[in-house]
């Protein structure tokens, strides 16, 4: 009999509670493992796609192409993109009112951009939380499977006059399957949730910047 075949075995041969243990952690490994690549390839390509308007921006001398390009385009605008086009929009709305003074015409912009930013912010953060809570929760569930395969086991020892190791050692085998299939599903997970956060900080950060920037920008041709 393989070592694979012995955890299969010790897996269905184990109590209810500890087989909806293992389920739970199971499923948890798995959604997490889908929304990790998934989180992945997201800031992969926000990443890149600021790299590239960022180059765009700084390339030309009048906004307004690029804001036309931008809005009429059939994708829609993420990251920097969207930011630049809630400030620009904002701001050649409001330019054109009468008698609008351009301390209010900026605020507005800056309103626009903040707002736009902050829904970027929680596109980036989505599903974070749910790697902090399998990271953090995991081992936790895992060891609850253990100790209470650990515990059938010492009932069942307990109705014998004679007790062995062979007894008890395919129950406490089975219960600590449980706490690493925990640590199998809490690891991936934290590491994750670390990295994914800290990309997400840096992210946020050359957003906040190019929104000073570009405010900037605004404020010397609002008061050109």
């Amino acid at each position: 009999m393989t070592a694979e075949h012995s955890i299969l075995d010790l897996i269905l041969n184990a109590s209810l509670l500890v087989q909806l243990v293992m389920l739970i952690l199971v499923m948890a490994s798995i959604i997490s493992w889908t929304m990790i690549f998934n989180k992945r390839k997201l800031l992969k390509d926000a990443r890149k796609h600021a790299t590239v308007f960022e180059d765009q921006f700084w390339s030309v001398d009048d906004l307004s192409p690029l804001y036309t390009r931008i809005s009429n385009s059939r994708y829609e605008p993420t990251g920097m993109e969207k930011i630049f086009e809630a400030g620009f929009k904002e701001f050649v709305r409001l330019q054109k009112q009468e008698r609008i003074d351009a301390d209010v015409i900026l605020d507005g912009a800056q309103r626009s951009m903040r707002i736009a930013m902050n829904k970027e912010m929680d596109d980036l953060e989505t599903n974070l939380s749910f790697l902090a809570t399998v990271g953090s929760t995991s081992p936790y569930i895992g060891l609850f499977g253990t100790v209470w395969g650990i515990m059938n086991s010492f009932q069942a020892l307990g109705m014998v006059q004679q007790a062995t190791i062979a007894m008890v050692a395919p129950g406490i085998s089975e219960a600590l399957i449980a706490t690493a299939m925990g640590l199998f599903a809490a690891i991936p997970a934290v590491i994750a949730y670390n990295r994914f956060s800290y990309d997400v900080e840096r992210l946020i950060n050359r957003y906040d910047n190019f929104m000073e920037e570009f405010a900037s920008i605004l404020h010397r041709h609002a008061h050109s």
